[in-house]
């Protein structure tokens, strides 16, 4: 598929009354790819994506579209995300050692790329914490400096290991043995639930009006300032 059928695919798997803050629906969306703006079309319907949780085909579908604009960041994130929607959601406010108590004297990456161990309270069959590899996304930030402090988005090599973590929680970060940084559980969902984010949709596709299109490429979403913060987070 192309972009705007990638784009038209994704939209068909947002409930019509859905609705963001600033009050954007998909029929917003559906306005945007009549005009080709493809580029906007994909930021509103990652912003639907973060009302209310939405199957990992929604996000796969957004990642295709982004890879194919050659939009690194929004399909680097919409990965993320469908992770998250097989997976579920971890996120905590984690503050780092500073460069003088530990070993790492360089800023980490926002981008998610990271994968650092953590001690979420398990043990081995001696007794020692028994670690697990976690991958890291700063949200808000491209990069965290040695001492600095934020709220961070985790994605559990294994999953399961993970599941008696609760908000308030704390954990450890670790590059090595030593703690590299020390985090509060702040959020905890489960995967998607595919019967309740399929709710409403199948009624929504078989009334939805086809977007008639013109030929031309992308537009540059020009008079939409900004993005939705990928680099470092949502």
């Amino acid at each position: 598929m192309d972009v705007p059928q990638l784009l038209e695919a994704a939209s068909l798997l947002v409930p019509e009354e859905r609705a963001t803050e600033n009050d954007i629906t998909v029929a917003d969306v559906w306005e945007y790819l009549t005009h080709d703006e493809w580029e906007v079309a994909l930021e509103l319907l990652e912003e639907l994506g973060d009302v209310q949780p939405l199957l990992p085909a929604f996000w796969e579908t957004l990642a295709t579209a982004a890879e194919q604009m050659r939009l690194e960041r929004s399909a680097a994130w919409c990965h993320w995300r469908c992770h998250e929607a097989r997976n579920g959601i971890i996120r905590a406010d984690l503050t780092l050692r500073p460069a003088a108590e530990a070993r790492r004297q360089t800023p980490i990456s926002g981008a998610g790329v990271l994968r650092p161990m953590w001690n979420i309270g398990n043990r081995t069959p001696t007794g020692e914490p028994d670690l697990h590899i976690a991958m890291l996304r700063v949200e808000g930030m491209p990069l965290l400096a040695p001492g600095g402090r934020a709220p961070v988005r985790l994605a559990p090599l294994d999953p399961r290991r993970w599941q008696h973590l609760g908000p308030g929680g704390m954990i450890t970060m670790h590059e090595d043995r030593s703690v590299a940084g020390t985090a509060t559980i702040l959020e905890v969902q489960p995967s998607v639930d595919t019967s309740t984010a399929r709710e409403g949709v199948d009624d929504f596709s078989r009334t939805v009006p086809r977007s008639p299109r013109t030929p031309g490429g992308p537009a540059t979403g020009a008079g939409r300032a900004g993005g939705s913060g990928r680099l470092g987070g949502p």
